[in-house]
């Protein structure tokens, strides 16, 4: 039997993280604002997914949408969400910084991975949108975190299925390489066969109905339009049929 493979879904709902654990999830990623491609989540929502899963638990540090060039009162306001994270009870936080140049900062990163201990520290896809993913890579493994989220500087993980081989031999294992990006049971083998990777990052999350009965459809309540009749949820049996799709490839 080979190394199992981990798998850590994407969630932004206690119904969704506890759909997603009893679909097999070794981790969950818990966010908020999805559509903006994941920030902090409450420390409610915090709370009461910690009371009801028992899967690792990687809390999202991210102030807001947008680009990853912070504030001081942005960074000041992720070091305030460590520490609530910490104190709820999570397992690791999830978070990246770039300068203005798309370099990471090796400094303030540093600084909120210490700030984070004993948790473990993911830089999340903040990576992909740096200058120079090889020298980003070496600056992440300067800062101390445990492990890199990463398409290979793609939208997917499909399409930057070589890179993400290449950044898994340039880590030499000194930090794990854990792909993500449109990843699901119909891609996720050939992904993990082709890059070597043995943690995948999956959202899985699908649209559904809204039990509104009472619709007013001349208002949007967000940016993006139409939305608030929709509902996004992980299904159980999609992350089930990842983990049996790529037990079996691996067994």
């Amino acid at each position: 039997m080979r190394e199992q493979i981990l798998i850590e879904v994407c969630v932004d709902s206690v119904a969704a993280a506890i759909a997603a654990e009893r679909g097999g999830a070794s981790r969950l990623e818990l966010c908020s604002n999805l559509l903006e491609g994941g920030v902090t989540p409450s420390a409610g929502v915090i709370e009461l997914v910690r009371s009801k899963i028992s899967a690792g638990l990687q809390v999202m540090i991210r102030p807001r949408g947008g680009d990853f060039f912070y504030s001081l009162e942005e960074f000041e306001t992720m070091r305030r969400d460590i520490m609530v994270a910490k104190k709820l009870g999570a397992d690791g936080v999830v978070l990246g910084i770039l300068d203005a140049h798309g370099n990471v900062d090796i400094a303030r990163s540093r600084e909120l991975v210490d700030l984070a201990r004993p948790l473990n520290v993911t830089c999340h896809r903040a990576f992909d949108m740096s200058a120079d993913l090889f020298r980003s890579l070496e600056d992440i493994c300067a800062t101390g975190a445990d492990r890199v989220l990463t398409s290979g500087g793609e939208q997917t993980a499909w399409q930057g299925v070589g890179r993400i081989s290449q950044l898994v031999k340039a880590a030499r294992a000194r930090i794990v390489i854990m792909a993500g990006g449109g990843i699901d049971d119909n891609n996720a083998v050939n992904i993990i066969e082709h890059t070597g990777v043995r943690e995948i990052h999956v959202g899985l999350g699908s649209s559904s109905e809204s039990p509104m009965l009472h619709r007013n459809l001349r208002i949007s309540m967000g940016t993006a339009l139409g939305r608030e009749y929709q509902r996004f949820q992980v299904a159980e049996e999609d992350v089930m049929n990842l983990r049996r799709a790529v037990t079996l490839a691996r067994s």
